[in-house]
């Protein structure tokens, strides 16, 4: 039997390895050709100490309390080189992805279609010239080179299902901007680099209520996390998406949304619009729909993504809550809009 272990690194990299039954991390991550931190692989120094974000393990009693004590223990510390996996995990490694002598992980795609969803809005989908597309956890997201212009490249995360065939982007249209200028020639069969997965904003083990907020695109990663949830038993656990955008035009992937929620028991959705001339039934920011139910006396884990602006201040309206994992969109410079 084998486990899937995923490294994220401190850079936001992301390395996934396969770890033998049995077998202790540390070694795993060595046969698969990364050099994690280490250095008396005994349990006495201290040095490979990562956090597992999820996944179930043993650490036997080997080591000593000065390379681990008790209380890192509880919160979820593990050593590398005592760490024997039970099932897949993901694990934080506290260091670059480059001090462990990984290269940067690239992958050729092809474009398979790009779809305008709204004047605003454009789905991309891509697929792997050779092989199979990059293993990445629901929220993250790549580099993708924009064919025609060397050198350039824009971030995005994926939306579609970790494992699909084909990827899905979703993509805000910027007039001039580097990208909008490619979607005006862009032709299946182009030809585009994706370099990642990257990124520590992601799905973790759902224990508690999910409370989701996206503005604009932002709502890409929480469709792929929402993907996995769909697959998984989520324990009784309830998931709401407040899903804003100033345009009612650009409140794109709601049949999907609509689609999730007949896959996912305890799903729900409120959809608003900021702007003020919209058609649209719920009006207002996303901060004027969360509402102290849906945050469950703090017992709740927030999942936020959107523009600087929109995070900043639902950061402030959330407080003090058990887990708030967040990612800004943060769009290119000017000067980089006109390449």
């Amino acid at each position: 039997m084998t486990y899937r272990i995923a490294l994220n690194f401190e850079d936001g990299a992301t390395r996934f390895i396969d770890c033998n039954d049995g077998e202790k991390v540390l070694d795993a991550a060595y046969r698969n050709k990364i050099n994690l931190p280490m250095d008396c692989s005994d349990g006495v120094c201290g040095t490979c100490k990562c956090h597992c974000e999820q996944g179930g393990y043993d650490l036997g009693d080997e080591y000593i309390e000065d390379a681990l004590t008790e209380d890192e223990a509880e919160q979820g510390f593990v050593l590398t080189c005592q760490m024997v996996v039970s099932s897949d995990c993901v694990i934080s490694v506290p260091v670059a992805a480059s001090a462990c002598k990984l290269a940067p992980a690239t992958m050729e795609a092809e474009l398979v279609a790009a779809e305008r969803l709204s004047e605003n809005r454009v789905r991309l989908s891509v697929k792997a010239t050779q092989g199979a597309l990059p293993t990445f956890l629901p929220g993250q997201y790549v580099n993708l080179s924009i064919p025609g212009l060397d050198g350039v490249h824009r971030s995005y995360s994926f939306s579609s299902l970790p494992g699909a065939e084909v990827a899905t982007f979703l993509i805000r249209n910027v007039d001039g901007g580097a990208m909008g200028s490619y979607l005006e020639r862009a032709r299946p069969g182009d030809r585009m680099t994706l370099h990642g997965p990257l990124g520590s904003f992601y799905l973790r083990e759902p224990k508690r209520p999910i409370l989701m907020i996206a503005g604009g695109t932002g709502v890409a990663p929480m469709l792929s996390m929402l993907e996995v949830l769909a697959e998984q038993d989520m324990g009784g656990q309830s998931v709401h998406l407040i899903y804003g955008a100033h345009d009612q035009a650009d409140l794109v992937e709601i049949e999907r949304l609509d689609a999730l929620k007949t896959r996912i028991p305890g799903l729900t959705v409120v959809s608003t619009c900021s702007g003020a001339d919209n058609a649209h039934p719920v009006k207002g920011r996303v901060t004027d729909h969360i509402g102290a139910d849906r945050l469950n006396g703090g017992d709740v884990d927030v999942y936020l993504c959107g523009p600087p602006e929109m995070v900043e201040s639902v950061r402030g309206a959330v407080g003090d809550v058990a887990n708030l994992y967040f990612e800004k969109f943060i769009p290119a410079q000017p000067e980089e809009l006109a390449a």
